[in-house]
């Protein structure tokens, strides 16, 4: 078989397919990756959190997509890190370079996330327990 019918092949899957390799993805992330489940049980406090304070719906909804950003980049670090270690096991700086880059990627959105959780929530928060 050539490549080029390795591809169509590829390309080619069914639906449920993709959303089995999808939902594996989703399983490895869940059950392998400490700061995966974290930002699970952080995200999931924030919708209850927000949920008690009443928050608008517009604001609701910020939280469910910042939520959905930062478990997608936690994702896609996790990727960018196997892919790594895929190419090479021993140590390399550039190797050490893109993973550190990939952490750093997410630092960055998770001070970003929780600025904006914060904005969100201390006010009515800080509301409902001293208004």
């Amino acid at each position: 078989m050539t490549n080029l019918e390795n591809i169509e092949k590829f390309k080619n899957r069914s639906w449920l397919l993709v959303f089995k390799n999808a939902f594996s993805g989703l399983v490895y992330a869940l059950y392998s990756q400490r700061n995966f489940k974290v930002h699970l049980i952080l995200s999931f406090l924030v919708i209850v959190l927000a949920w008690w304070l009443e928050v608008g719906i517009i604001k609701f909804l910020f939280l469910i997509l910042a939520i959905t950003f930062g478990l997608t980049i936690e994702m896609a670090n996790t990727a960018f890190e196997q892919t790594i270690d895929l190419i090479t096991k021993e140590y390399h700086p550039q190797a050490r370079i893109a993973k550190d880059v990939s952490a750093g990627m997410m630092l960055v959105v998770s001070i970003g996330l929780a600025f904006l959780g914060f904005l969100i929530l201390l006010p009515p928060l800080w509301q409902r327990i001293f208004g």
